[in-house]
């Protein structure tokens, strides 16, 4: 009897310690990484660096300005996932070089606190044109097509 209990104990015991793992959270990691081998690398110098010198240590940057070439940005972000449930982002980084030129006018990091929500429209956007009911797609096409015309002679359809 207590052998029982013990093998059901351990039972219970393996089956808890698979579900709790199950359920560990994943990270996922985005963009650019500013660490390279836990080594943090240093903001780029204003008036020092220049493109080149940037692009060597950062490498490229992930978008950049659109109207104007003066705006470089590196972003990064975390995700967290639990199980089944929605991803949530956990750390976000932008870093913004500015250019005068070729040369570094300006570093500016932004961290999660400053970004926004954006709320989508999750509606559909009605189309114009006329939505066809089940019976008229059944039997829309009856009585369009014109008669087959038969020979005067042989009862043959003409070709």
């Amino acid at each position: 009897m207590k052998r029982g209990l013990l093998r059901l104990s351990a039972m219970a015991l393996v089956a808890a310690a698979a579900a709790t793992s199950a359920c560990a959270p994943t990270h996922q990691y985005n963009g650019f990484l500013p660490d390279r081998n836990n080594q943090e690398i240093p903001d780029p110098q204003v008036g020092v660096d220049t493109r080149d010198t940037v692009v060597q240590r950062f490498g490229s940057p992930s978008t950049t300005a659109v109207f104007d070439q003066t705006a470089w940005y590196y972003l990064s972000s975390v995700q967290e996932s639990v199980a089944f449930y929605t991803p949530r982002i956990t750390e976000r980084r932008v870093m913004v070089i500015r250019f005068d030129g070729d040369t570094v006018a300006g570093v500016e990091k932004y961290g999660l606190e400053r970004g926004r929500l954006v709320a989508y429209d999750d509606h559909e956007t009605p189309t114009r044109g006329r939505e066809l009911g089940v019976l008229e797609q059944l039997l829309g096409n009856v009585g369009r097509t014109p008669p087959i015309q038969l020979e005067e002679r042989g009862g043959r359809p003409n070709q």
